[in-house]
């Protein structure tokens, strides 16, 4: 990929203002170009995207491409910054009159130097908020889509959308639906701004010269009216990227604009104590279709607070995964103590780590659970994904609208499945996402034409008691699962029941027909998995489970018959996400 850096306007009002400036305080900037003055933490504007873009790994080459008025400016800078000088494109303009226009100094990098490779093109004298995004990601995401790709932000208070090039994305495909240059107030209610940092693919290049003899008048070149020539009215698919920061391009602005928006992100980056982003995400119990979900049936499913992981998330100097003193332990007694437990409690720290892997700021995690690691692994694993995203969602200041509700359970997911290796179904993740209790359709059709299902939260009011009983040391739950899905894809095994019953039990409180559509699921997946992988421990639960006379009156006598046959057994708290606080306090 070829980047180019785009440095070419000329800044008359901003120069003009600076050389008559009555204070005396902008003297010395007087004749620097835009790219060159101050920026954020005492670099030069351009410093920043020549740091961020100086890699060999992500570009072959990166080009300047400026005027004949400044070029000796940037000649010097490049020498003096390690930019190769025979890589600074001079586009032979003097004045603003003369201009070629942005979409032309873009075309004429890429007719000089004969480039065919993909493109990355931004503006060099544009001021950045937040200078730790990773410009990696941004190619990755580019590459993982089949067009072009605009970045863009959300307008800050007392930003206009008049001023910029206003986008409205679909937030599950991501693609530009239209592009406003300018827009007034009344055409859109998108408060989300277009800067001039894209991707082109190496195929789209040619778009550029047909854009240009259309708008031979320089004024008419600019970025914002290309893009919404492209999206608009040439149909072309184009991506957008939103980036957790805020942009400003200082090129016809005045003084007072520069000076204010350089206050303002400098002040963003005053080293203050970071406040602990803490958020939990809780196991849940299938009620209903468990688990169909992966068999494109219908489920139902309630999160409970009885057991959850909590991540704390704070910014730091270093990566930091802190290890929990019970579920990590860094010392041990003995050799055989350090086998014991981790062949028991295993280790939680891996999946912090590969939950993390999608941010490139250094941050410090931390890690507490009340989940039992032998026993609800699985929930525990989903758990500190999901609550690790919840943070980050937090950190990086991604709304529901950003990462809506349904792909955010597919996020998951493929967080699970890409970089744990986890075999997994959607379930776990939608209760975890939407909490609280959900009725879930992941039917073939649903799933093939928006790649989700249909998820509906169900009231939680007036539930009955509920309990929950389990093995104190489980069997591995791969050989549960069995060959069930080979058997289900090739049509020999039966088709996952219908939830609907039990969602009409439950939206009409009819427990007892809620207790034998409970009873009548079970049965069901006992005859598809069969009582050798079952286990007899688990078909001794379910026997004293259906010998407990309703409603249980004597609660003691029924737990002890179950602590007698070796399981724990406890009322199932559900967790109301109406009802929950995500800014928690430290647990102890």
């Amino acid at each position: 990929m070829i980047c180019i850096l785009l440095v070419a306007g000329h800044g008359t009002l901003l120069e003009t203002q600076i050389k008559y400036d009555a204070t005396g305080l902008y003297g010395h900037l007087a004749g620097v170009p835009k790219a060159l003055l101050p920026g954020i933490g005492g670099k030069k504007v351009l410093d920043f995207w020549w740091e961020t873009v100086n890699t060999r790994q992500l570009f072959t080459e990166v080009y300047l491409v400026t005027n004949a008025d400044k070029y000796k400016h940037f000649e010097r800078w490049a020498t003096a910054n390690d930019f190769p000088v025979e890589n600074v494109i001079n586009d032979g303009s003097t004045t603003l009159d003369d201009r070629l226009g942005a979409v032309a100094d873009l075309q004429l990098a890429i007719r000089s130097r004969r480039l065919q490779d993909d493109i990355m093109v931004i503006a060099g004298d544009m001021l950045c908020a937040d200078q730790n995004f990773d410009i990696a990601q941004v190619i990755r995401f580019f590459r993982s889509k089949p067009g072009e790709l605009a970045i863009y932000y959300e307008l800050e208070e007392g930003e206009k959308a008049s001023s910029r090039g206003i986008v409205e994305v679909c937030p599950d495909t991501h693609r530009i639906n239209r592009f406003l240059e300018k827009p007034e107030e009344e055409l859109t209610d998108s408060e989300l701004a277009s800067v001039v940092f894209y991707c082109l693919q190496g195929s789209s290049l040619c778009y550029l010269s047909e854009f240009l003899s259309l708008n031979p008048q320089a004024q008419d070149r600019s970025f914002g009216h290309f893009w919404e020539w492209l999206i608009n009215e040439k149909q072309l698919p184009v991506f957008g990227m939103k980036l957790p920061t805020g942009f400003q391009l200082i090129g016809q602005v005045g003084l007072s604009d520069y000076t204010k928006w350089l206050t303002h992100y400098s002040a963003k980056q005053v080293d203050q104590p970071a406040r602990p982003i803490i958020r939990r995400s809780y196991a849940r119990v299938g009620l209903m279709g468990n688990p169909s979900d992966g068999f494109n049936g219908k489920t139902i499913a309630m999160s409970i607070s009885n057991f959850w992981a909590e991540v704390t998330l704070v910014e730091s100097e270093t990566l930091v995964l802190l290890p929990h003193p019970l579920n990590d332990p860094t010392e041990f007694g003995s050799l055989q103590d350090l086998f014991c437990i981790s062949r028991k409690e295993g280790f939680v720290l891996n999946t912090v780590q590969d939950a993390t892997l999608f941010t490139q700021v250094t941050i410090k995690v931390r890690l507490d659970t009340n989940i039992t690691l032998c026993v609800f692994l699985a929930f525990l694993l989903v758990a500190i994904v999901s609550a690790t995203l919840k943070c980050l969602m937090k950190f990086y200041n991604i709304t529901e609208g950003d990462l809506p509700k349904p792909v955010r359970a597919n996020f998951i997911l493929n967080v699970e499945t890409d970089e744990l290796s986890i075999t997994a179904g959607l379930q776990d993740r939608v209760v975890q996402v939407y909490e609280g209790l959900v009725y879930m359709d992941f039917s073939k059709q649903l799933m093939e034409e928006r790649g989700y299902g249909e998820y509906i939260p169900m009231d939680m009011s007036d539930l009955p008691t509920f309990w929950l009983a389990y093995l104190s040391d489980p069997s591995d739950s791969g050989r549960i699962h069995s060959n069930v899905r080979q058997r289900w894809l090739s049509g020999r095994s039966p088709s996952p029941p219908s939830s609907w019953e039990s969602r009409a039990a439950l939206e009409g409180k009819d427990w007892p027909l809620l207790a034998r559509l409970m009873d009548r699921n079970f049965e069901l997946r006992r005859s598809v998995y069969t009582d050798e992988c079952l286990g007899p421990g688990n078909l001794r639960m379910v026997q004293l489970a259906k010998q407990v006379q309703l409603p249980l009156v004597e609660i003691p006598r029924e737990m002890q018959a179950f602590q007698e046959a070796g399981f724990v057994f406890c009322v199932i708290v559900p967790h109301n996400p109406s009802a929950s606080h995500h800014d928690l306090p430290r647990v102890p």
